[in-house]
Parts: C-alpha cells; structure tokens; sequence
C-alpha cells in the first residue's frame, strides 16, 4: 500500500489527480485488476459444455452488472462517502460509528465489525497465493511439459514478494501505476479485438440474459453466484486505500481505465468462448494470438499477480497496526520503511505469517481451480459486514432516518447476502480456510480487548486524585531527588500505579515528574495542533497527554522534546522511563471465559513490551511488575 501522496488529495491540481489516479491503478485496483485470471473461467466451469455456448452470456450479464452496481453504485458512489477524515476501511467505519464505547467489555456490533476485519486479514492470504498461481499456470497454455514447474515457480515468485516487504513499497510504487496502465490496456485492446470477431457478445449487456441464466439452470445458481464473486474480489481496497489517493483519483482510475479495461477483457473472453463451441481451458489467454504476444501477455500477467499481492499484503500491514491502536491486537514490531511516509510500514511478524499461509495454501490446493474454492467467502463476508458499519454510520453519524437508510442498506445486503450465500458450499472444499483464519485472529481481538479492559477496571481506574498526588508529593516522608522521571499512565486520570509502587518501595520522587499518557483518538490522522496537552498539577509534578490517529505509531522520544519545548524543565537524555509489567496470573473473578484467561497470559507473555513498541532507550527504563489475577 503507498503511502499518501497529498495530506489533501482532494485539493490536487489536475496534474497531480492524474499521478495519483495512475497510483490508484497499481493499488487500488490490483486485485480486482487480476480478476479475469481466472472468473470466467472458474464461471463457464459449472455449465454443461452443450449449454456454455449460450449460457456464456448469462454469465458474461451477471459479471458486468456485479462490476457496475457493486462497485460503482455501492462503494463508489456511497460507501467511499463515508471517509473518516479522508481514511477508509473497515476500521475508518467502526470508528465513524462510534461502537467501541463500552468500558465493561466487547460488543455484539463491535465483534460483527472485528470478524469483517479479519476476514480481510484472510483475504491477504489467499490472495497472492491465487494470483500468482492463476498467472503461473500460464505457462502450460504455452508448454504443456511445463506443469511441473507452476507450483515450484508460484512459490518462488510469493517467496520474493514477502521477502521485499522489508524493504518498503517506495521503489516498486513507481512503477505500479505505469504497469497497471499497461495491464488494464492490454485486457481493453485483447477483448476489443475478439468482441470485433464476434459482437454477437454484446447481447451480454442486456440483464435479462443473467435471469435467463438463473431461470435455465436453477440447481447451478448458488455454484455460478460463487463463481461469479470472483469478478469482484478486491473491492474493499477501493474504500480501504481512499485516503491515499483519495475519492477522485479513485474514481477516474476506475471509470477511465480499470472499468472499461475489464468489461472489454471479460466480453472478449466470452466471445472466443462463444466463437470456439465452449470448449476453452483457459480463456484469459487463449484472447492472445499465439507466440510472442501471448507470451509477453503470460509476463504481464505475472506482473499484475506480484502487484496485487503487494497491495494486499501491504493492506494487512496496516489493518494490523490500526487494530493495534485501538486496542484490538498485542503490541508487535512495526517498522517504518520509508521516513517521508508514515503509511508505509513493514510488520515482521505479520509478514512471515502472511508468507508462511500463502505458501502452504498453494502446495495444499496444486491449482487455482481449487483455491478458487477457499475465495469467495472472505470477500463476500467483508462486504456484508461493511454493509451493515455503513448503515450504522448513515443513522448514527450522518442522522439520515430509518426510511432513508433502510432501503438502500437493505439492496447492498440482499446482493451482498446472495454471494455470500452462492459461496455457502465452499466451505467444505475449502471455505473453512479463511473461516479458521477469521476464527483465530477474531479470538486474538476479542481476547485481547477483554483482557485489557478488565486490567484497566481493575488496575488503572484507582481513586487517587490530583489532589492527594501533589499531597504525597509533598510529604515529610518522601524525599525529592535531582533528575526527571516519566511515568507511562494508561489513565489520562487520576495516578499511575507504577508511580505509587515507586513511591511505596523507594519513599522518593524526581523533581520533575511528568505523567505521561498516549491516546488513540477515532480518527486516522491527528494534527500537530491536536498532538500534545500540557498542564501542571503542581509540587513539580506534570500531566502530558498526547494523541494519536489509529494510522499512527507512537514517538515517545519526539513528545518528549514537544514537552520540553512547552517550559517543563525535563532533559530528555537523563530522564528516566517507568513502566507498568503486567504479570497475569488466572484463577480470578474476571469477566471472561477460563480459555480467554489463559490465552490474554500467553499473549501478554508474548506481545511487545511497551517499552520497546514505544522505542525508547534500554538505559533509561525501570520496569515495575504488576501481578494481576484475572
């Protein structure tokens, strides 16, 4: 995923909304761009080969409609309207809604818009796996002795893809755009030359022939509405990368290049089926005339693979870290790879978990033909549960009323429901693939959040005021050294209870004491302006706190020198750090189920210390435990 390329993209000039337009080809539309790799394919297959020659169209009707009133009409024309502070994603809705209010646990809503996130996080999975392998298994349309080689060649190429996640998206982003153009050309050109050969396709347009379809063969209908869905994975990035380049570039990407591209690819595709009898294996490259042309097109095609990849994987990266920020996931490591772009991070863990997922689907599926039988859920389940967020935020943020949302929330889910119920039957042959994925990172969310929520009732809700602070401070029995200390305070209230414990054990404070607490406000970005608040409490004692957008990671070391910079007298290189370690111990009264106790301990145990998530240095912090029995 790249990284903004203007704080206002909206407010661009013509020449700067035609480069990001082009950014928002490589990115936005990468996975949706590798689309016909395989969907008509994966659609014709359900059709009794004496029935393809007419029911092509039907199929050809539903894909360009599925194009028009699910990405047009609901993301483009509404969804993409619902941006918090320009961001999107599922994450830009949970926080536009307001859902996460509850101090005493998680919410039904909020659990139903966490498993839309996760299972995007599955989506990153699959995806690089089937675009890759559908662009490898080209190589037998070219050298049928080649077969052999697809997977070794697929797991090379996914091995390469994850392993330049290191080393950030700035370089290779220059090009996405310029390779996209190329692609989405080609698809135009390829099917406009087979449309020409056989116009008859062009009868597809008419909707009718879809209900014809459906009407002809009712027993297929849920097995061609998954494959079909095909056609559209990857829709949730033109809402999840909105803020990058913002709604109009997307726009012009889409209806300048990327629509008019695919419909072009598909009906061209469809038309040297119909021209060939039905008897097609492979119709996206069968459109290229045999030799060079169809070569160079096997080339771009694994290209387009590696690129959508990249924008997937890159968007997990960042549905990760904002999870992080609000709360939902453990700390881990998160590396900034390019210093002119905060959104382009690199997450290690994540990554190698990514690589490792991927690489063991393709050598569990062989074909994409069968992966295609794990994808589908994951998407059509993400568009349901945005469906639902918008609707929550049309009500509750935009004030619409009930007869005004209502209708058009309820048009999405009944298409949205329709995929999602055509993909039901995946699940057995490989649906319960991103299910388990979604399963395991929603338990690691709720788990978390839980947790967290408990230790912070339990712990950081103490009753000792301001007041009684500046009274310890000054107290007869507690002696005052030289030096600044900062106290890490999960409460922008009331007392840390690292700070008490210090006191308790050591019967001194620092001169200059600064409580330190570091927010994660519902919006993306937080501006300078917004970033710090400074108080005194009085007897050298300090309130900071600071905010951050759920797109953000946290400087420590910066905030400390914008504290300086506001007359608090603390020296940054000789301040000392104190944190909380919490030591879970199971077996208490909390509000959770057994497993999740012992789960929030093993997560606790493994997640990044806060220390290092905040980067500071080793010789400054003292760490104090923190048993809680949960």
């Amino acid at each position: 995923m790249m990284a903004a390329m203007d704080a206002h993209p909206q407010n661009a000039s013509k020449g700067v909304g035609a480069v990001l337009a082009l950014g928002a080809l490589g990115v936005v539309f990468g996975d949706i761009g590798t689309s016909p790799l395989y969907a008509l394919r994966e659609s014709i297959a359900f059709l009794p080969v004496e029935d393809r020659t007419t029911g092509v169209l039907g199929i050809l009707s539903l894909i360009f409609w599925s194009l028009v009133i699910v990405v047009s009409w609901k993301y483009l024309t509404f969804v993409t309207r619902a941006d918090n502070r320009g961001e999107g994603g599922i994450f830009a809705l949970f926080a536009k809604a307001k859902l996460d209010r509850s101090t005493t646990g998680v919410g039904l809503t909020t659990i139903f818009i966490l498993f839309g996130a996760c299972m995007l996080c599955g989506e990153g999975v699959i995806t690089p796996a089937i675009s890759v392998l559908s662009a490898a298994e080209g190589l037998t349309q070219l050298t049928p002795g080649a077969k052999p080689w697809v997977i070794p060649l697929t797991c090379f190429v996914l091995i390469g893809i994850f392993w330049f996640q290191s080393h950030g998206s700035k370089t290779i982003g220059r090009v996405y755009g310029p390779i996209m153009l190329v692609w989405f050309v080609a698809l135009g050109a390829l099917g406009l030359w087979q449309i020409c050969q056989t116009p008859i396709v062009l009868k597809a347009l008419n909707p009718w022939h879809g209900w014809v379809l459906f009407r002809d063969h009712p027993l297929l209908i849920t097995a061609l509405l998954g494959a079909i869905v095909l056609a559209i994975t990857g829709v949730e990035a033109i809402y999840a990368d909105m803020g990058h380049f913002g709604r109009k570039a997307i726009m012009r990407a889409w209806y300048g290049v990327a629509l008019p591209g695919l419909a072009l690819n598909y009906f061209g595709q469809g038309a040297y089926v119909l021209s060939h009898g039905g008897l097609v294996d492979n119709p996206f490259l069968a459109v290229a005339p045999p030799g060079p042309l169809r070569l160079a097109l096997m080339v771009l095609s694994i290209l387009a693979a590696v690129i959508a990849s990249q924008a997937l994987i890159s968007g997990t990266f960042s549905l990760i870290r904002s999870s992080i920020q609000l709360g939902f996931f453990p700390r881990l490591k998160i590396l900034h790879t390019n210093a002119e772009h905060q959104g382009q991070i690199y997450i290690p863990l994540v990554n190698v978990t990514l690589a490792i997922g991927s690489i063991t689907i393709v050598l569990l599926f062989q074909s994409s033909a069968n992966l295609a039988a794990a994808y589908g859920i994951a998407v059509t389940s993400a568009m349901t549960v945005t469906t639902f967020a918008f609707y929550l935020v049309a009500r509750h943020a935009w004030k619409w009323p009930r007869w005004k949302a209502l209708p058009l929330c309820a048009i999405f889910a009944l298409i949205d429901l329709g995929f999602l119920y055509g993909n039901l039957h995946k699940v057995v042959d490989g649906g319960w693939l991103p299910l388990a994925l979604g399963a395991g990172l929603l338990a690691i969310m709720h788990t978390w959040k839980s947790g967290k929520l408990e230790i912070f009732r339990r712990v950081y809700a103490n009753g000792i005021t301001e007041t009684e602070l500046r009274n310890i401070a000054s107290s007869k029995f507690v002696g005052r050294v030289r030096g600044s200390a900062v106290f890490m305070a999960g409460n922008p209230q009331g007392t840390p209870l690292v700070l008490l414990h210090h006191v308790k054990a050591n019967k001194v404070l620092h001169e200059t004491v600064v409580l330190l607490s570091v927010i994660t406000a519902e919006v993306p970005y937080v501006t300078k302006e917004e970033r710090l608040e400074v108080r005194e409490i009085g007897q050298g004692i300090w309130r900071a706190i600071s905010h951050y957008g759920y797109m953000e990671s946290p400087d420590v070391a910066s905030l400390i020198e914008q504290i300086r910079a506001t007359g608090v007298p603390l020296k940054p290189s000789e301040a000392t750090f104190f944190f909380n370690r919490e030591m879970v111990i199971t077996g208490g009264e909390a509000r959770m189920w057994e497993w999740q106790k012992h789960f929030y301990a093993f997560l606790s145990r493994n997640a990044r210390q806060a220390r290092d998530y905040y980067q500071l240095p080793p010789m400054q912090i003292i760490e104090v435990g923190l048993p809680i029995q949960l």
